[in-house]
């Protein structure tokens, strides 16, 4: 019988590993061990130097790509499928804001850097899809990293919080137009995790203790868990599911 939760012989290019509490990372750790082979990127070179001891050991190859670089994601793609030969899944797992504009009101904010940061954050995920679905003849997922800021106003959040709803929105445009080519696409909504991205978020620490006292399961999550649902959307048991926004934050989105 076909194990439809296994990832065995799929393959898969993951954007933005950065350290071992990266979501990117806990992802390419997870299909990996589930039998995926990965291509995974990083920034740079200063970034490769903390990410490559983690994948030494797994076989992933590495490769370093900063999406602000003209032609840098058709360069990736084109690297990655000369190694893999196609893909089955794709995981987007990057953002960012200039710190001036994502610490000020979002009425203060820059329009250069609100500009940035839709582009590192958002419309880098439809270049990556229109880059990679000619190497998804087969169907396969697209899945990228969301938050609750995206519906609701979440103090500190900043102007991140408009960014990430139009990668909500951007999404379910996604999912329309790429669903007669079998590729769904998701959102991934993790509830405060503890990565290096987090930590430009003014009293993310704060963020993190209202999150374990209001979630149902007063806790949060672990990078596993965000990284569990990852798998679950890159494998065949989810073929019947596109378009959607998907929490995995303990229950907290579901509580005032």
């Amino acid at each position: 019988m076909h194990d439809l939760f296994s990832l065995r012989g799929k393959k898969g290019l993951i954007l933005g590993l950065a350290n071992e509490h990266s979501i990117a990372w806990g992802c390419a750790e997870l299909v990996r061990q589930m039998g995926a082979d990965v291509v995974a990127t990083c920034l740079n070179d200063k970034a490769r130097k903390y990410v490559e001891p983690l994948i030494q050991p797994s076989g992933i190859e590495l490769v370093t790509c900063n999406v602000e670089d003209a032609g840098a994601i058709e360069a990736l793609v084109k690297t990655a499928a000369d190694k893999l030969g196609h893909f089955d899944f794709v995981i987007h797992s990057i953002a960012w804001a200039p710190l001036e504009d994502l610490h000020g009101r979002t009425i203060d904010s820059s329009s250069a850097g609100f500009a940035r940061a839709m582009e590192v954050s958002c419309h880098s995920f439809a270049t990556l899809a229109k880059a990679c679905t000619p190497y998804m003849s087969a169907g396969g997922s697209l899945l990228t990293m969301t938050y609750l800021g995206a519906d609701e106003a979440v103090p500190h959040y900043g102007l991140m919080g408009p960014v990430k709803a139009a990668l909500e929105s951007l999404v379910k445009y996604m999912a329309m137009e790429l669903g007669p080519s079998n590729i769904r696409v998701h959102a991934v909504s993790p509830g405060p995790v503890p990565t290096r991205a987090a930590s430009g978020i003014d009293a993310f620490d704060e963020l993190m203790q209202s999150a374990i006292h209001k979630s149902p399961l007063g806790r949060l999550v672990s990078l596993q868990e965000v990284a569990q649902l990852c798998a679950f959307l890159c494998s065949d048991a989810a073929s019947g599911m596109t378009g959607q926004t998907i929490y995995v934050d303990a229950g907290y989105h579901a509580v005032d």
